[in-house]
């Protein structure tokens, strides 16, 4: 695949070119260690310090294998989720979720979700972040390995998608090469039967938080919203915004876990009770993603990945 450059987004608006210029400084900044979040500009969480320790760790223990055979056994997640609000032209309208897919950490998780994926019926596909792991492999190749997926693809609406902490300024272009639309701070329509449905996507707000992301979620409108972040930390100024859904991944839902599955790192500076499955916050519903990848070390316990579908429904109200 050809390298695509940050031109093929500075044509489209005077909105890109400023998430274009802000999202490259705050990657310089991340290079030196800071993160800049919805609390201002923090350091690395230290926990990053112990990866080396768990990988030697792991190695150590001779369950590399099989925590390498976990991350690879996939699973089909299925749910519904109910709504009063939801247009009734939307009614079993299903969303394919898919989040963290490092696509070269451990190829054997991407092709597991090929196989899942292929011949899925959905209505929208949604992205949630995190196609490369610290930027690499360069944004060309994460969009070669991941057509073959995407290829699998066949939604009604299209493929939706946000970026990750992990993933660079250059990956957007590359997706949007791929079919995908990127919601980089912007919110998108869409319609059934002179009813709507919108979806809001942010950049991530772990690392790359600025002030349009909270815009677009106070400034969003009304009706019937889906919030699509990378990470559950945005999910306050969601909810006061009057979000009915929010959809996150990047925890990998704790990816090395205690038997039961409580996560022993959830990676988030906040919202540590939504670090996976379905949860609720206020009137907003909300869901996290275990994501199909795995972080270094490309191991899980206790936490498996996870293909997941969302479908739509609305709260029938009997009459009285």
């Amino acid at each position: 695949m050809k390298q695509v450059g940050p031109e093929h987004l500075l044509r489209l608006s005077g909105n890109r070119l400023h998430w274009l210029e802000r999202r490259r400084h705050m990657e310089a900044m991340l290079a030196q260690g800071l993160r800049n979040t919805l609390s201002g500009t923090r350091p690395m969480p230290g926990f990053v310090k112990l990866f080396p320790v768990i990988r030697l760790a792991v190695g150590m223990s001779g369950l590399q294998g099989r925590g390498r055979r976990n991350a690879a056994a996939l699973r089909l997640t299925e749910l519904e989720m109910r709504f009063d609000t939801l247009p009734p032209a939307f009614e079993g309208y299903r969303i394919l979720f898919l989040s963290d897919l490092h696509v070269d950490a451990l190829p054997a998780t991407q092709h597991a979700a090929e196989r899942l994926v292929a011949g899925l019926p959905c209505d929208l596909v949604v992205l949630g972040g995190d196609y490369q792991s610290h930027g690499l492999p360069v944004a060309a190749e994460a969009g070669r390995l991941m057509a073959p997926l995407l290829s699998r693809l066949a939604p009604v609406d299209g493929v939706l998608g946000v970026l990750g902490n992990h993933d660079s300024h250059d990956m957007a272009a590359v997706l949007e090469r791929l079919g995908v639309r990127m919601l980089l701070n912007e919110r998108t329509t869409i319609e059934r039967a002179g009813q709507s449905l919108h979806v809001v996507g942010t950049d991530d707000p772990h690392c790359f938080y600025e002030a349009a992301a909270g815009r677009i979620l106070t400034d969003s409108g009304d009706g019937f919203r889906i919030a699509l972040v990378h990470t559950p930390e945005l999910a306050d100024v969601a909810a006061a915004a009057g979000f009915a859904l929010y959809l996150a991944g990047h925890t990998h839902g704790g990816q090395i876990c205690l038997p039961g599955g409580r996560p022993v790192f959830t990676a988030l500076d906040s919202h540590h009770p939504f670090a996976k499955g379905a949860w609720r916050h206020h009137a907003m519903q909300g869901y996290t993603t275990t994501g199909i990848g795995a972080g270094a070390p490309t191991v899980r316990f206790n936490s498996q990945g996870e293909v997941c579908v969302v479908t739509l429904r609305r709260i029938s109200r009997a009459m009285g």
